[in-house]
């Protein structure tokens, strides 16, 4: 009989794996007992070893919180805070470079092959983060600390994302964040923490402009996974109340406000003075100085502190302060989304775009900064394009950006090709926008509905029955390009003044042309298309379509979607029609109604059929009353 046990080779693997367990128990219980006595703090540079060395998932987790429970500990007690003597100097110093190594490690292992390492490290790492700013903020009671250095590499471990050190079954080349990782960052802390969300913006910057695309291919896009989620920017100063280091909630001191002309003030900037090393990191926030608005009156008002002027800790509880880091991140890494650019450049940019004019332009401190890129995006045309057309879009109806050849731009994507690509039905909903306008000129409009005419000839059913909503509600809106389809003497190519291969919507005389294309898919093959476009020979008196019902259509859909419609507008002529009996059955009769009917006249206008014998029996019973036969079923 075969026995249950494990092999011997198993055997040792798990007595192995228990030995190694009890070590790192016994290292942290010594480890404890030496910071509670003061002693010596030898150990843990065997149980940073020890958990180094391990191969095992579970032997490494118990190792990684280990040390993570022996460094809180001397953290707390102030062994690696600021100050002390010689002494004291030199044994910090011995810590931090056994805290840098296991600092390196986690980081590492936040691209593991095992989940469970992976979101593990990214704790610690944050959790050491509140308690390093903590420590250094008990030194300085007055002026809350964030420890940046440590901060600064966990953004480098996010978004350049090194290799694991432990040794893996499957090791893999990926240099993209982890979909975990990026998750629990996520909504853990850059969403939620005011305090985690400046700091990753303005270091994720630093470390952007810090290598090039070469030397870092994948850091932009690990940047855009982070940036493109956050639907949580704070929109005014009562928002800034979440902190991951509690001491950075504390209310910071007033900015002094720049003197008045004719005075004299002190050569200092606030009451908090920086530390040096951070003073010229924080020179770029000059550039996003927002000059303050004038009142309703009309007066300008009074002077206030500058951006570059600020302490951190000011700049945490200031809202301009979170809008320049978010648009210094953004300007950051736009350039290296081009749609030009080797390798998933479209890609990038596309899903920059997608969430440009919601999530990014109104959390700028200038949106007209990022007009440059969003202009060259449209010039690159097909889906980049398009997107990049709703964001300058908005940047002309929201911010005021003079674009004059915005439409002609617009007009230049309805080629050959637009009723045929996937991204029809975005392209349709973008322009339905776009030429919503009442003030637009009427040989603009009719331009654009005569060009989709135009491709009509060509397009498949499922972006005709896009087409013929779109020109019905554009003719509906301006009843001034009514004349296109009253217009007859217009109906074939040879007399048609429109000018197809003019690039200015101005300048084609479409006004003076006709939409005899879609008169001739009154004769198309589908069924579908040729009654919708029967809705031109009607009176304009219906409510404009929803373009939604019309759109994400393909050949299959068109004729259930037009078979739904069929049978839902019979059910609905049904249910109206015994309504009506009902209303009629019902409705009292307060006076007979008069006979209308002269019953001297009856038999000429239903005779009744008469018995004849004979060979004309049949013929007479041809011509016998008319209503009887009607009730006659068999």
């Amino acid at each position: 009989m075969p026995s249950s046990l494990p092999p011997p080779s198993k055997k040792r693997k798990i007595k192995a794996d228990s030995k190694t367990s009890q070590s790192i128990q016994l290292l942290e219980a010594q480890l404890s007992e030496a910071i509670s006595n003061n002693a010596s703090l030898n150990p843990l540079a065997d149980l940073l070893d020890l958990t180094l060395s391990t191969k095992s998932a579970p032997d490494t987790s118990k190792g990684i919180y280990a040390l993570y429970r022996i460094f809180v500990l001397v953290i707390s007690g102030g062994k690696m805070g600021l100050g002390g003597d010689e002494a004291a100097k030199v044994v910090k110093a011995w810590l931090w470079d056994r805290l840098n190594i296991y600092v390196d490690y986690l980081g590492g292992l936040l691209k593991d092959e095992e989940k469970t390492l992976r979101t593990s490290a990214l704790q610690i790492l944050l959790s050491l983060q509140k308690h390093l700013s903590s420590s250094y903020t008990k030194a300085t009671p007055s002026q809350p600390q964030f420890h940046i250095s440590h901060f600064r590499k966990i953004v480098s471990f996010l978004l350049l994302c090194p290799p694991s050190s432990r040794p893996q079954e499957n090791p893999s080349d990926e240099t993209a964040i982890d979909p975990d990782v990026l998750h629990q960052f996520h909504e853990t802390w850059f969403s939620v923490h005011d305090d985690v969300r400046w700091f990753f913006l303005r270091e994720a910057a630093t470390l952007l402009n810090s290598y090039t695309p070469k030397s870092a291919p994948h850091l932009a896009p690990n940047l855009l996974a982070v940036l493109e989620r956050l639907n949580t920017f704070p929109t005014d100063k009562s928002e800034l109340n979440a902190w991951w280091v509690a001491e950075m909630g504390a209310k910071p001191p007033k900015p002094k406000r720049p003197a008045k002309k004719g005075k004299t003030t002190d050569e200092a900037s606030s009451d908090e003075d920086e530390p040096a090393e951070e003073e010229d990191d924080e020179d770029w926030r000059k550039f996003f100085d927002e000059e303050p608005a004038a009142d309703a009156n009309g007066k300008a008002p009074g002077p206030s502190a500058r951006l570059h002027k600020l302490t951190i800790h000011q700049s945490l509880h200031a809202l301009p302060s979170h809008r320049a880091v978010f648009t210094r991140a953004w300007l950051a890494l736009l350039p290296r989304l081009s749609v030009g650019q080797a390798g998933d450049g479209k890609a990038l940019a596309m899903r920059a775009l997608n969430v440009m004019h919601r999530g990014v332009l109104p959390h700028l401190t200038r949106p007209v900064l990022v007009m440059d890129w969003v202009g060259t995006a449209v010039d690159y045309g097909g889906a980049v394009g398009l997107l990049a057309l709703n964001a300058l879009f908005v940047l002309m109806k929201d911010y005021n950006l003079d674009y004059p050849s915005f439409y002609t731009r617009l007009y230049a994507f309805l080629d050959r090709d637009v009723l045929h690509l996937k991204h029809r039905a975005r392209f349709f909903r973008m322009t339905e926008l776009f030429l919503s306008s009442t003030h637009l000129p009427a040989n603009l409009l009719a331009s654009f509905i005569k060009r989709l005419s135009r491709l009509s000839l060509t397009a498949p059913p499922a972006a005709i029955v896009m087409v013929i909503p779109f020109t019905y509600n554009t003719l509906k809106r301006h009843p001034a390009l009514m004349a296109i389809i009253h217009r007859t003497d217009v109906d074939d190519p040879s007399s048609d003044p429109y000018l197809a291969d003019e690039a200015d919507p101005l300048h084609t005389h479409a006004q003076h042309s006709s939409l005899w294309e879609l008169l001739s898919h009154r004769a198309h093959y589908h069924s579908g298309v040729s009654t919708l476009v029967k809705i031109f020979s009607e009176a304009f008196t219906k409510p404009a379509y929803a373009m939604e019902d019309f759109l994400d259509h393909t050949y299959g859909t068109v004729r259930s979607w037009f078979l739904a419609c069929t049978l839902f507008r019979i059910y609905a002529d049904e249910v109206a029609g015994m309504q009506l009996f009902d209303t009629e059955a019902n409705r009292r009769i307060k006076k007979e109604p008069a006979l209308a009917i002269d019953f001297g006249k009856e038999r000429e206008l239903f005779p009744i059929v008469q018995e004849v014998p004979g060979e004309q029996d049949e013929q007479m019973r041809g011509q016998g009353d008319v209503v009887s036969e009607l009730w006659v079923f068999a």
